[in-house]
């Protein structure tokens, strides 16, 4: 750990944690994975056990451990490669390792203030405050530790300017194998509960911060794609992994049923942007890369799926910019944030009532309440 003497671009920050949502690495790990997921919710460990057959066919093993391992490693080198290189370690909300543990261990190692970038880009509770929930269960037992968070990115260049970069190569080949006039853009994200949606976002706001950001954000790269393309394509939000109580609405369409209404379009080539993820969670790799690629191929459309962003370079040099931000930000230096193409940034405090956690009162830390 640097002395509170050393002067770096990232002080006052000691340490840097990645909290991700977690997954399990092996067919052992896959219940009790879900079981912490669930918890609180009254789910039956036999509707569990069916969730767990989309891990069976893989092995029991998520990709998201794996991936998120090569994005710390990853960033702690673009941090050393900047000449302010800070121990960077992995927090699972979910699965080993674990928040409370990771911090533990760095506390113990002498840090005493940390900054947190959460694996998700996006305001909802299950989004950005139930991860701040867990910061502060996991701080409760580490007097002394200071932990600040870097603001939601969906809107940063390094996420956002990478999505669009990768969706305008896919709509390219698209175009050129089946004409502008058959080809939709589906920019796909978690469904939440509409209840979840509606108070996404300041206490104070309009709400459905949620679907606003990314619907905001697609249609800036559907913009992108346009104006680089001369083309007029059609596209739109669309959300996958539903669950709960089907007495419960969630966010729709569902981006199966969206793909069979294409064919009624005239569409003959569906490009899927997986706007709503970081890296390849089982969300992804399921639900799109299986469920969603045989609806295309059931009603005879193209799917072509974009990378999500999670192992690219520009990301993990994106990350490091929001980090360089969020310090600047915390020694009252008021730093400029970049966005790409003029979206709307967000505070990394967050304000008060911002996505409340609508099933019971839970304290949680980087926040105004």
């Amino acid at each position: 750990m640097p002395s509170p003497d050393d002067e770096h671009p990232l002080h006052p920050y000691d340490a840097v944690l990645v909290q991700s949502f977690g997954g399990p690495e092996g067919p052992d790990e896959v219940l009790p994975f879900l079981r912490r997921v669930t918890a609180g919710r009254g789910v039956p460990d036999e509707r569990l056990a069916e969730v767990g057959e989309h891990y069976d066919r893989v092995g029991g093993v998520s990709p998201l451990p794996a991936l998120n391992r090569r994005l710390v490693a990853d960033l702690s080198a673009e941090l050393a490669e900047r000449g302010h290189p800070l121990p960077v370690v992995l927090g699972n909300r979910n699965s080993a390792p674990f928040v409370e543990d990771a911090l533990g261990e760095l506390v113990a190692k002498g840090a005493g203030r940390v900054v947190v970038i959460a694996t998700s880009a996006w305001r909802s509770y299950s989004s950005c405050r139930q991860y701040r929930e867990g910061l502060a269960d996991a701080v409760e037992a580490l007097p002394g530790l200071s932990v600040d968070k870097v603001r939601p990115f969906g809107e940063h260049p390094g996420f956002a300017g990478i999505f669009a970069r990768d969706t305008l190569a896919a709509a390219r080949g698209a175009v050129e194998r089946v004409g502008p006039e058959h080809v939709a853009l589906l920019f796909v994200t978690h469904s939440i509960p509409e209840a979840m949606d509606e108070t996404s976002g300041p206490g104070d706001s309009e709400g459905r911060a949620y679907s606003a950001d990314q619907a905001e954000t697609a249609a800036a790269i559907l913009a992108e794609v346009d104006t680089v393309l001369g083309t007029d394509l059609p596209g739109g939000l669309a959300f996958c992994s539903r669950s709960g109580s089907p007495r419960t609405p969630w966010l729709e369409p569902d981006v199966n049923d969206r793909i069979r209404e294409l064919v009624d379009e005239g569409i003959h080539h569906v490009v899927v942007v997986p706007l709503g993820f970081v890296s390849d969670h089982m969300e992804v790799v399921h639900d799109l890369d299986v469920e969603a690629a045989q609806t295309a191929a059931e009603v005879g459309i193209g799917l072509t799926r974009v990378a999500t962003p999670g192992a690219d370079p520009a990301f993990v040099a994106g990350l490091a910019d929001l980090l360089l931000e969020r310090a600047a930000e915390a020694r009252g230096e008021g730093p400029v944030r970049a966005t790409w193409r003029d979206l709307d940034s967000h505070p990394s405090v967050c304000p008060l009532g911002c996505c409340p956690n609508l099933r019971t009162a839970a304290s949680a830390l980087c926040g105004k309440d």
